[in-house]
């Protein structure tokens, strides 16, 4: 059988120096652009107007729950799933899922769901930087994989959305929604740090609105590359 990469991240983000990964600004930011509802609108339009508008719902309501000061927890994330998905009977999964073409495994056991909500309970730890806070948050999701579908997209609102409680938001998305692997710890490490770039460079182009420049420029990759499977199925 399959090795269970739930397991092997509940391993892998204990080894993670998340205090390292995601040093850097925690200022509040309001960007120039708004990144999320720009990726939404944007490359996700043009591959599905009827995701888009989910997905414009899923973040007006976390950002109403931001307002509010909602804790990250499994309920919050089912509330926007179901409107990410357009179903009312969202649940979490039962079985164990697949993903990456059945190339990694998500386990299933009695303490998945209560584990999972530990974690995401984390997310708010102020002992760590915010970027490495989001960063995790969104790995959690993503290897947790609690939804029988678009686990990807719950993930991206995840990170937000922890970023949101704490008045940051990003100008720009598009190099987050790339494949991530449960046995990588260089690569969560990896993901808080380009976190912290996209804080700073958003926090950048809000004071020079004009001078905004392209990914590539900012050594990211441009919305849409390959390795972005982000609007597809999950």
């Amino acid at each position: 059988m399959t090795t269970d990469a739930l397991a092997v991240w509940c391993v892998v983000r204990t080894e993670v120096d998340w205090a390292t990964a995601g040093a850097g600004p925690q200022a509040p930011v309001t960007p120039a652009v708004d990144g999320l509802t720009a990726w939404f609108d944007g490359p996700v339009r043009s591959r599905s107007p009827r995701r888009a508008e989910r997905l414009l719902r899923a973040t007006a309501l976390a950002r109403r729950d931001a307002a509010g000061r909602r804790p990250l927890t499994p309920a919050l994330l089912t509330g926007w799933q179901r409107l990410v998905l357009g179903r009312s009977d969202v649940g979490f999964r039962t079985t164990d899922a697949f993903a990456k073409g059945g190339r990694e495994r998500y386990g299933l056991t009695p303490a998945t769901w209560r584990h999972f909500a530990h974690c995401l309970d984390q997310s708010a730890d102020p002992a760590l930087p915010l970027a490495a806070r989001a960063a995790r948050a969104y790995l959690d999701v993503a290897f947790f994989h609690p939804f029988p579908d678009g686990n990807a997209r719950s993930a991206l609102l995840a990170l937000a959305y922890v970023l949101d409680l704490d008045g940051v938001r990003l100008d720009q998305v598009s190099p987050l929604p790339v494949a991530r692997y449960a046995d990588d710890p260089a690569g969560a490490a990896d993901l808080a740090a380009l976190v912290t770039v996209l804080i700073r460079a958003s926090h950048r182009r809000s004071h020079h609105p004009g001078g905004a420049e392209s990914p590539a420029a900012a050594g990211l990759p441009a919305p849409g590359a390959p390795g972005q499977p982000w609007a597809g199925s999950r």
